[in-house]
């Protein structure tokens, strides 16, 4: 069977991907074919484009297959293949999705509930089972824990602001201008900092009492993983789960040490490679994305064509919502 999806012949800038027919290999044993309806798309899409190894996807040789997660419905299966039934509504966190049909293990997908539409699953499954793990897992947040999340107005800083405060956490935020701050300001922060104004440690700081933020969730990178050090309180997680302004690089250890500051840099595979914890993640993650409590807005909805475009506005870093592309 062909398929129209969107791969890599080499790696470089958004102009590189090509929207072309490829041919599927045939099921085996284990396997669902998923006729996808909504694609996500996400920070280590661009990772894998550009060809950063230090990202959370490893060295394949091409031609490669963009994409890492959409939903759909189940198309076929392997005669013998236990899991969702033929159209059933599922979403799967794996390769090949930028494309109309992606081969996919029966044990990775997960049912979507009836309440959660196409467009909000393809835009937010892989941003709600991050979120999840940071924010019930790695850093179980509550009443009485300040969180700093960098790029609030981002897509990831959309949904951790919001659940955040739903876990009763007091949450703060830094933005890259004053319009950003006004559209993160809907999404549970108390307090907004514009970065781009002037050094954000210090008004952390101040915000806090001079005592610093429990834990800092960093997805930007470069730009802010330095200052953080400077406001999270003593020992304190700061947790890098994203570069978009480059990679952190080598620091000096000896940074942590005077507050015995813990770092981690996590990838959401580690977290959900056991099916089991990743049904349960998931069941969170839909109970949180259908709470009225929580907004989910699209930034955009693309053609699968125009994977290119859709690079461009996130690396731009100018949408302040998820993008979702459509077969």
């Amino acid at each position: 069977m062909k398929t129209n999806a969107v791969q890599i012949h080499a790696h470089g800038t958004a102009g590189v991907m090509n929207y072309e027919q490829v041919a599927l290999p045939a099921l085996s044993k284990g396997q669902v074919m998923v006729q996808n309806t909504a694609i996500g798309v996400n920070y280590a899409d661009i990772y894998e484009r550009q060809g950063d190894h230090g990202g959370p996807h490893s060295t394949k040789p091409f031609p490669i297959m963009m994409g890492h997660m959409a939903v759909g419905v189940v198309h076929s299966r392997w005669s013998d293949t236990s899991g969702p039934a033929i159209g059933t509504r599922v979403g799967y966190i794996g390769p090949n999705s930028y494309a109309d049909h992606t081969i996919v293990p029966a044990d990775r997908l997960f049912p979507l509930p009836d309440a959660l539409s196409d467009d909000v699953a393809g835009g937010y499954l892989l941003r709600g089972l991050t979120a999840e793990y940071l924010l019930r897992r790695l850093y179980p947040l509550g009443p009485g824990k300040t969180a700093l999340v960098h790029a609030a107005a981002g897509g990831m800083g959309v949904l951790l602001g919001q659940w955040g405060r739903l876990l009763g956490a007091r949450m703060i935020g830094t933005v890259g201008s004053a319009e950003k701050a006004m559209q993160a300001a809907q999404y549970g922060y108390e307090s907004l900092i514009d970065y781009n104004a002037g050094d954000f440690a210090p008004q952390v700081l101040d915000l806090t009492d001079g005592k610093g933020a429990d834990v800092i969730y960093d997805g930007v990178g470069r730009s802010t993983f330095r200052q953080s050090l400077d406001c999270i309180r003593p020992r304190g997680m700061l947790i890098s789960y994203g570069t978009a302004s480059g990679n952190v690089g080598e620091f000096d250890l000896q940074l942590l040490h005077s507050k015995s500051i813990i770092v981690t840099r996590p990838t959401l595979r580690n977290w959900i490679a056991d099916p089991t914890e990743a049904r349960t993640a998931a069941l969170a993650t839909f109970d949180a994305l259908t709470n009225p409590a929580i907004a989910t807005p699209i930034g955009a909805i693309l053609p699968l064509a125009e994977a290119a475009k859709a690079h461009c506005l996130l690396e731009g870093r100018t949408m302040t919502a998820p993008i979702v592309l459509k077969p």
